[in-house]
């Protein structure tokens, strides 16, 4: 019989989202709804043509006394010169991508070895092989459903069979990994990205611009009743 291995289900507002003059108090909110995880989103303007936080705003969040755990993805083409201080600034999980040439697997161990989750991401156009001989290593694989750079595009469905393929490879392993998905993620893709395997769910835009936000995050934990 096959273990099922899929996690509890999970929202974490993305950061980038939230109101950059009072980045606190966008925090803040989240943490008042009860939910557990803050996406923190690092872009270097290489990897991806944007520019967002550094280690000084995820340590500035955490001496303004925000205890959510901290998800923190990488987008950068040299991860492996930031990773410390992105841990000492209170990160909780570092995520970083397959596609730059790095030594993947001394930069996972190390995440780890600096008292931190780690996670492996993957591109659009990056198939799910690629980050196979990594799955006995990681605590959360990432899949973008967008071209990461810009918050507010729209969701790709041609992403949810790679889910699906990541979430069968879990399954047969008994892995315990998050399969984690964002971008474009509304409730209609979040339920579409569900029944394809995914248990953890960045939200930015769907989440900070919902009407009733507390509304849309019980209807994403409703997914596994």
């Amino acid at each position: 019989m096959v273990k099922n291995s899929r996690q509890s289900t999970l929202l974490a507002p993305s950061l980038l989202a939230g109101n950059h003059g009072a980045l606190a108090a966008s925090a803040d909110s989240v943490s008042a709804l009860g939910l557990k995880w803050l996406h923190v989103d690092i872009m270097d303007g290489h990897f991806v043509p944007n520019l967002s936080f550094g280690p000084a705003t995820v340590a500035a969040l955490r001496q303004a006394g925000n205890k959510l755990f901290f998800d923190t993805h990488l987008m950068l083409s040299e991860p492996q010169h930031y990773i410390e201080a992105f841990a000492k600034a209170g990160s909780n999980l570092i995520s970083v991508h397959i596609e730059p040439d790095y030594d993947h697997r001394g930069i996972l161990a190390k995440i780890r070895q600096l008292g931190c989750q780690c996670g492996i991401v993957l591109n659009p156009g990056t198939p799910a092989d690629a980050v196979e001989h990594l799955l006995d290593q990681v605590d959360l694989v990432l899949v973008m459903t967008v071209q990461p750079g810009f918050g507010g595009q729209s969701f790709q469905p041609q992403m949810l069979a790679k889910i699906a393929q990541l979430n069968d490879w879990r399954q047969q392993s008994g892995h315990t990994w998050r399969l984690e998905v964002d971008g474009g993620i509304d409730l209609q893709h979040a339920k579409e990205c569900f029944d394809a395997g995914a248990d953890t769910f960045v939200a930015g835009t769907a989440f900070f611009k919902a009407p009733d936000r507390a509304d849309f995050a019980r209807c994403i934990e409703q997914f596994a009743i």
